[in-house]
């Protein structure tokens, strides 16, 4: 298991914004394919708390991560996991790992977690002088859409480079939740 705290800022993207900023910054041409399978119980009590569970697969093997609000960011428990321990989770809502089990104790679950869906984003990542820009397409439940993430390591002074990055692209700053959170909104209106 590791941790790590994220700090990052998030701007929802039209597809025309997109596309100019993938002209702009991506000169290699490549981007990684991954995949997030998103998981609660029936009554969203992760979600309630404002956390949430996710399987991330990539070409380099499977993660486990729950993510739960902390100070300024969101916290981040990592736990690897083999194509049967996932299949465990994606079957019969079972968690194998005793670091992950201790992290959700806090949640008091009442019911099992269930698999809720898919989401797949094609990224592509760039490393600025001010932080780590990402763009992502991503589909799920029926939707597409295009987000502009910054991630960096001191809040304030990443809070202002990012206003300054979306200024000098001419792009508006639009309230924007998190990828699981616009996946749970949705879920929540479709059950």
């Amino acid at each position: 298991m590791r941790q790590e705290m994220e700090i990052e800022f998030k701007n929802l993207l039209i597809e025309t914004e997109y596309q100019r900023l993938m002209e702009r910054y991506n000169t290699s041409g490549s981007s990684v394919w991954q995949a997030n399978d998103y998981f609660d119980t029936p009554t969203f009590e992760l979600r309630s708390h404002g956390a949430a569970l996710r399987i991330r697969e990539k070409k380099s093997g499977l993660v486990l991560t729950l993510k739960e609000p902390k100070d300024d960011g969101l916290l981040e428990t990592h736990v690897t996991l083999s194509e049967t321990e996932a299949e465990d989770l994606f079957q019969y809502g079972l968690i194998h790992s005793n670091a992950m089990k201790q992290q959700l104790e806090k949640f008091n679950l009442t019911t099992s977690l269930e698999h809720l869906g898919r989401l797949e984003t094609e990224r592509f990542e760039k490393q600025l002088d001010t932080g780590l820009l990402v763009l992502d397409k991503s589909r799920y439940l029926g939707v597409t859409d295009y987000e502009l993430e910054f991630e960096v390591t001191d809040y304030t002074t990443g809070k202002q480079a990012f206003h300054e990055l979306l200024e000098s692209n001419g792009i508006p700053t639009r309230e924007t939740k998190n990828k699981i959170v616009r996946f749970m909104d949705l879920k929540a209106l479709t059950r």
